[in-house]
């Protein structure tokens, strides 16, 4: 048809294509590459990420004057470490902050795939124990990944078709194939390594995710690996490393899990 359509427009529009001499003009021009995003979608973004920024804003004037230049965004062991010692003396006096900045900030980072939510989840582990860890982390995550599940709506399908096309075209395969089972297929992304959750989070809206799925995907089955980065964040001081966190015996285990959380489609799929 596309062929059909190129003969029609020659025959049926010499004037456009050729000049007084009747030679052919080639009038095609290379399109400059242009911005994924247009001005509104923009808008959306610096609205969401205007209002992180009053939070945050809130949470430091509400706390005492001191000298808070430890606090930034940590990149290694040794960050996170100074970090924690600082945040030890200010989490028992001034909880509720300590609490809505580690919010905002776990939050923020979710939603705009910002590297270095384990050293985040280690933190909590270190701050508040493994339970009340546990559970900060998870509804912070949730949280993020659901704010980068509706931020994508508006801004993401052009974003991963640039960055990700390949990987997009095989997530929305899969999810295609899987309909019937899909809260088992993403329960089992979500538990295993299998896709990396910041694209999870950021294509599943595109490939036609249902949300409530997304969100149980996501709610139940980051537990595992939360609870695996937040109890290693008790004993900070004996970590070398990050690769450390998932050695073979962590990995497997998320794996096995992963395995059973698709076991039923699987069962179902059989007996059709």
């Amino acid at each position: 048809m596309e062929e059909m359509n190129v003969e029609k427009n020659q025959f049926t529009s010499p004037c456009n294509n050729a000049n007084s001499n009747g030679s052919i003009v080639n009038k095609s021009k290379s399109t400059p590459a242009q911005f994924p995003l247009t001005f509104w979608e923009m808008a959306v973004a610096s609205g969401v990420v205007l209002s992180f920024a009053v939070g945050l804003v809130g949470v430091y004037l509400t706390m005492p004057a001191s000298d808070y230049s430890f606090l930034k965004l940590p990149r290694s062991l040794e960050d996170l470490q100074i970090l924690r010692d600082h945040l030890e003396n200010y989490t028992s006096d001034y909880t509720i902050q300590v609490l809505v900045g580690y919010c905002v900030v776990y939050i923020f980072m979710q939603t705009f795939m910002i590297p270095g939510t384990v050293f985040m989840s280690l933190l909590a582990g270190a701050l508040f124990g493994v339970f009340k860890g546990v559970a900060l982390v998870v509804f912070t995550a949730t949280a993020g990944a659901s704010s980068c599940y509706f931020l994508s709506k508006v801004i993401g399908r052009p974003l991963l078709s640039s960055l990700w096309p390949d990987k997009l075209v095989f997530f929305q395969a899969q999810v295609a194939k899987r309909r019937k089972g899909l809260l088992n297929y993403m329960l089992f992304l979500r538990v295993t390594p299998t896709l990396p959750n910041t694209f999870i989070n950021v294509a599943s809206p595109i490939v036609d995710v249902p949300y409530h799925i997304f969100f149980l995907a996501t709610i139940i089955g980051i537990i595992p690996a939360a609870y695996v980065t937040v109890k290693a964040g008790i004993a900070l001081g004996e970590l070398r490393s990050v690769a450390d966190l998932y050695d073979f015996h962590s990995i497997a285990t998320l794996f096995l899990i992963g395995i059973v959380s698709v076991t039923p489609t699987l069962l179902t799929k059989n007996q059709t």
